[in-house]
């Protein structure tokens, strides 16, 4: 048997491997875009297959297709669906920038592997890519449609989780570190004392408030181009077609998924997913600074900071015996990086919608997709590997309160901040604490300085040792 076979395009015959499911057209784009080696990610080919599946579906309610045909075409559509025929989408991001060969790779594929179903031959067109499974689709409502779909449902049901868990986890410390008093930081210096449970309960509001924007970012990705066709016109498709459509995508993902308002804008612009890829980097900027935090607040074991006690996962170095390193940290830090990378490439993407369309949608796809995935795997990670084995050394908290000059903020309402500052001065140049330096000076009697030097209620408002006056 040959392990080639000839299939026919509007420009000619192709020779094709003989067990590919793909045709002339993405053979064509497989020859001409051997560039980076990357192609669609899962979330986006199983977007391709919803839309074709449901596509068939309400195209055989409306007599569009036959019944037989239209069965094949669902069937085909959900081995897609399911990941069966990955294999068989083989092209490049980087290809042209309507993503016309990806949505004609996923027509071929469905048409050929419908065709195995109905007992036809690969290739002879019994089910045919462009007629019968693009029926009342265009590439450029398509694969806009996906790029919404597939980021919507990653962020809902991938990411947002990912996050919820690691509010929950944040949350958790926030309240076991809550009697917990160690030395806050302003520009890497000493500053007043704070709980931990405070820094911590910080870190978990920062996680609620990107969840918060990321549903809000999400309203954009919900309106669907589908039923635009080429332009915006709607030329070639049933006026009943993308709504019955966008409906079953509804009801399949549980998102309040609806028809554009306006085609033109829909296809013409990529503004929800530039807007969504925005908010994205500004999730990666929180998950950044929190890693960071936790990361310096683990320094050590001896040498650094040392408040934290993160888990070990793995050794740290190929020379010094013993070492262990913040990696859970580090890859979360690395992957917000990327994240801040691809919405630079998402913004530039969304610059180029020439007129009725925009050309940059897989590479806009591309960052956008990669950075939801790799934003929840990340969390995750950290989540399950740092965060819920946190520990903290009480003993070091405390002991770097005490040595913190710092101490002396809570002295200046009872002598004053120049007196204070002079207090903190000499700490300084005698390596005392505040609080020796304060006795020896005899600013206020012991008694006194014991109550204003508390620190616990330092954390709280309000101005310690303050009495009522007489």
């Amino acid at each position: 048997m040959s392990n080639t076979r000839i299939e026919k395009d509007s420009m000619g015959e192709m020779e094709i491997p003989a067990q590919a499911l793909y045709g002339a057209q993405t053979a064509r784009a497989l020859a001409n875009f051997p560039i980076s080696g990357q192609r669609f990610p899962r979330s986006f080919i199983r977007g391709l297959g919803l839309i074709k599946e449901h596509a068939a579906h309400v195209n055989m309610e409306l007599g569009l297709l036959h019944k037989e045909r239209a069965m094949a075409i669902m069937e085909a559509a959900e081995e897609v669906i399911e990941g069966k025929l990955d294999d068989h989408f083989v092209l490049d991001i980087f290809q042209t920038g309507s993503g016309t060969s990806t949505n004609m790779n996923a027509n071929e594929v469905i048409a050929n592997r419908a065709a195995q179903l109905l007992d036809q031959a690969v290739g002879g067109r019994s089910v045919h890519p462009n007629d019968h499974v693009n029926l009342g689709q265009s590439s450029n409502d398509v694969i806009p449609t996906v790029l919404h779909l597939a980021a919507a449902v990653e962020i809902r049901h991938t990411l947002v989780p990912a996050l919820f868990a690691l509010q929950e986890a944040l949350g958790e410390k926030a309240l076991a570190f809550d009697d917990i008093v160690t030395i806050g930081r302003t520009h890497l210096q000493d500053a007043v004392p704070v709980r931990l449970g405070q820094i911590f309960s910080g870190y978990a509001r920062q996680v609620s408030l990107s969840i918060r924007r990321l549903e809000t970012s999400m309203e954009g990705l919900f309106e669907l181009p589908l039923g635009g066709t080429a332009l915006g016109t709607g030329l070639n498709t049933h006026p009943r077609f993308a709504a019955a459509v966008i409906t079953r995508l509804a009801e399949v993902t549980g998102l309040p998924l609806r028809e554009a308002r306006n085609h033109f804008e829909a296809q013409g612009a990529r503004d929800a997913a530039v807007a969504a890829s925005g908010t994205l980097k500004g999730c990666a900027a929180a998950l950044f600074k929190i890693a960071n935090d936790i990361r310096f607040l683990g320094s050590g074991p001896r040498c650094g900071l040392g408040e934290l006690v993160l888990p070990p996962v793995q050794p740290g170095s190929s020379i010094m015996p013993g070492k262990v390193n913040p990696v859970m940290a580090e890859s979360l830090i690395q992957v917000c990086a990327q994240v801040v990378g691809n919405d630079a490439a998402v913004t530039l993407g969304g610059l180029s919608g020439n007129f009725e369309l925009n050309v940059m949608m897989p590479l806009i796809a591309h960052n956008l997709l990669q950075s939801i995935e790799i934003l929840a795997r990340a969390v995750t990670q950290f989540t399950q590997k740092c965060v819920l084995g946190l520990e903290a050394d009480r003993r070091r908290c405390e002991a770097l309160v005490e040595e913190s000059l710092a101490m002396a903020t809570a002295l200046a309402p009872a002598i004053g901040y120049d007196r204070a500052a002079q207090i903190a001065k000499k700490a300084f140049e005698s390596g005392k604490t505040v609080r020796e330096t304060a006795l020896t000076e005899q600013v206020l009697s012991r008694e006194e300085l014991e109550d204003i030097l508390d620190p616990r209620p330092m954390t709280e408002p309000g101005v310690p040792g303050r009495r009522e006056p007489q």
